[in-house]
């Protein structure tokens, strides 16, 4: 690859972080969101569709039956066995991939945008959203796979803390529902099947496209692939999540010589009016890194761990608030009051002027950053459509963080902090009766 023509794709790079971007949105006569970027300097399109088919839509009686259903889309689809759609993708220089979270379910295709390339890559993914196979013996061997990945992550730490928080933070909601071994023995292909055909369904899909690509052309691409999906509307939510009423602690025995330390509580849902006052008070307490209050007082200060962070996580619904650490078992609780000191402190001055300044010029200056790639502007403005984030979104982003005072933070951890409520999961914690 010449010098010339990587100086070329750095310059169109550098355009794109600097100039703003223009988002198209409208709806395909089977009720598809769709959002589309238009970019014409490089020859590729990111295409994704995001669907509300996440893991809170598990039935109760067969968790981990959304991700098992994703796992098997690409493995099998229309007139392609699984392999045949590796070698297809690999033929044309594309790539198909995809996620699961709790609230959605995620497939994307980038490809090259010349029509003969992106034809090939398309046909792949059409009979991926038409005709996925749900093969019983791929199942099968998925399945197994699953569960001995599940019993293998049931013997570590992080794992065994992450799932007894999300357990004690959503006790009574699907945020809160555990995959284990015996859930998935229970789930069988037609499960497979009648979730694709609910949760995979054109209306309640949200499709977004970046690339080399006209609106015309977006357009038409738009409604062929909404019309491969099933019929059908959108998905309800659950009932919201309420925090509990009252903090507790989890200490589960672990031979580990690091505790690993989790705390935190359910706390805001995307769009909530809050979000920025609580994303810049947030760089200040544990999100800015070294220069955060979290790692200053529990590392450089107290030498209690490498890492300490805090961060927010909105969700569809009131996502988590979370504080994480890991620190040598006999420091967990010495640890533990360092960081309710410095949250307790926090919460009742919020940042200083200087600490304030930081975080707005950190958070804007690397705003752009964000934004300088087809990549991360899909999955932005995914984000956006998903979530029905307003079209402005990033826009408005950061002037929004600059306009962010003092008070607004004080005001916003207060609302959605409360200390006295925190939920608290220790993994390898230091015996109750050690000295």
């Amino acid at each position: 690859m010449s010098k010339r023509f990587l100086f070329l794709i750095f310059l169109c790079l550098s355009s794109l972080a600097h100039a703003g971007v223009t988002i198209e949105h409208w709806q395909t006569s089977a009720g598809t969101r769709v959002f589309f970027v238009a970019s014409r300097e490089l020859p590729i399109l990111d295409v994704q569709l995001d669907f509300a088919a996440g893991a809170m839509f598990d039935p109760a009686d067969r968790v981990g039956l959304a991700g098992l259903t994703h796992a098997l889309l690409d493995l099998g689809a229309g007139a392609l066995d699984e392999t045949e759609i590796s070698n297809r993708l690999a033929d044309v220089g594309a790539h198909l991939g995809g996620g699961l979270d709790k609230d959605r379910a995620t497939l994307s295709l980038r490809t090259l945008s010349q029509p003969e390339k992106r034809a090939g890559a398309l046909f792949v993914l059409e009979q991926v959203l038409q005709r996925p196979h749900f093969d019983a013996a791929v199942f099968e061997r998925e399945r197994a796979r699953s569960i001995a990945g599940l019993k293998d992550a049931l013997t570590r730490p992080d794992p065994l803390a992450s799932r007894a928080f999300w357990s004690a933070l959503y006790p009574a909601h699907p945020y809160g529902q555990l995959t284990t071994p015996e859930s998935l023995a229970a789930i069988a292909p037609d499960d497979l099947r009648a979730f694709w055909s609910r949760h995979y369904a054109a209306g309640n899909a949200v499709l977004t496209m970046v690339g080399d690509l006209s609106r015309p052309e977006a357009e038409a691409l738009a409604e062929q692939l909404s019309r491969l999906l099933p019929s059908g509307g959108s998905v309800p939510l659950p009932a919201a999540p309420t925090p509990p009423p009252e903090g507790s602690r989890t200490q589960i025995e672990h031979p580990a010589s690091q505790a690993h330390i989790y705390l935190g509580t359910p706390a805001i849902a995307r769009g909530d009016a809050d979000y920025f006052p609580l994303l810049v008070g947030n760089y200040t307490l544990g999100g800015g890194g070294f220069v955060s209050r979290l790692m200053q007082e529990v590392r450089e200060k107290g030498g209690y761990a490498y890492s300490v962070y805090s961060y927010f996580s909105p969700m569809k619904q009131s996502g988590p608030f979370q504080i994480g650490l890991q620190t040598r078992r006999e420091q967990s609780e010495a640890a533990l009051q360092v960081v309710h000191r410095v949250l307790q402190d926090f919460l009742a001055h919020g940042p200083t002027p200087k600490e304030l300044k930081a975080a707005q010029d950190n958070l804007i200056g690397s705003f752009p950053l964000r934004l300088d790639s087809n990549r991360k502007i899909l999955d932005n403005v995914a984000t956006m459509g998903f979530y029905g984030l307003p079209l402005d979104y990033l826009d408005t982003y950061q002037a929004r963080v600059q306009a962010v005072r003092i008070e607004d933070i004080r005001r916003a951890f207060a609302r959605h902090l409360a200390p006295e409520r925190l939920i608290t999961v220790t993994v390898a914690a230091q015996p109750v009766d050690a000295p």
